[in-house]
């Protein structure tokens, strides 16, 4: 398994991706909003790869102003999950994050289906948004600190 960098040809697989993982982890509406954001590459987008086959994506947003970077649009084949490749893909784009110099936090908007996953890399809620996302699907904003304590 790879984590590499997105290129445009990897958008139908992608888009796949997120089809597989409607309801519960988005909703149809959000489609559209992946489908621009892909062709924009905001940041720095990745997929996860394996003999050929494209397992996930996700990528990081920076904001320079606050140090802060921004976990976006993560997401696994709904048939591969719980298999650790959302783990491969988290673990890469942290490691990818502590590499660059003066970023404090790192931010993510999840839901109540995945808020549990990033508790475990030490995000903490910060704010529930009921609905945020669309009807049943709540908006957690979490942080995690990159300042030793």
């Amino acid at each position: 398994m790879i984590l590499r960098e997105y290129t445009p040809q990897d958008k139908a697989a992608c888009l796949d991706l997120f089809d597989s993982n409607l309801d519960p982890y988005f909703l149809p509406h959000e489609r559209a909003e992946f489908s621009r954001f892909l062709d924009k590459k905001i940041g720095e987008y990745f997929v996860v790869e394996d003999n050929g086959d494209i397992l996930g994506c996700g990528g990081i947003a920076f904001t320079d102003e606050t140090g802060e970077a921004n976990l976006t649009w993560g997401m696994i084949n709904r048939q591969k999950h719980r298999q650790g490749i959302g783990s491969f893909l988290t673990e890469g784009r942290l490691e990818r994050i502590r590499q660059i110099p003066g970023l404090k936090t790192v931010t993510i908007q999840t839901s109540q289906h995945t808020v549990a996953f990033y508790a475990r890399y030490g995000f903490e809620v910060r704010e529930i948004i009921k609905d945020g996302f669309g009807p049943g699907l709540d908006n957690y904003k979490m942080t995690l600190s990159l300042i030793p304590v």
